[in-house]
């Protein structure tokens, strides 16, 4: 099945010390890291297309717009999801959220683009 709009996936983190602003010396407070945060977003961008992309392909990152609203403390479970909206030749771009327990944590915009795998590696140097 080819890429479209609408696609879409979530996943669950359950918060970690790992995973807070400490952790990831972004921050001095224990609750959920923003580049945490935009990791899990752009696991759900990645699980909507899977399965979508042609072999040897993938997604890579090539931006993200979060706005981080709220924050998540250490053993609560933020659930983030991904929505594709539209489709400019090789961009992808989707709707992302997050919320918790309490309500909307993040939301924002995740692009990330269809490479080759192989010509990709090629450049990295």
């Amino acid at each position: 099945m080819p890429l479209q709009p609408g696609l879409a996936a979530h996943v669950d983190l359950d918060v970690q010390d790992g995973d807070t602003a400490i952790a990831l010396r972004t921050g001095d407070v224990p609750v959920l890291a923003t580049p945490r945060l935009i990791a899990l977003c752009e696991e759900a961008a990645v699980q909507a297309v899977d399965g979508h992309i042609p072999d040897g392909h993938t997604t890579v990152a090539m931006r993200v717009q979060l706005d981080h609203l709220a924050p998540t403390g250490i053993g609560c479970r933020v659930s983030a999801e991904a929505r594709l909206d539209k489709i400019e030749g090789r961009r992808v771009t989707f709707s992302v959220s997050a919320s918790d327990a309490r309500g909307l944590v993040a939301a924002g915009k995740v692009t990330r683009v269809v490479v080759d795998v192989e010509k990709f590696m090629e450049k990295s140097g």
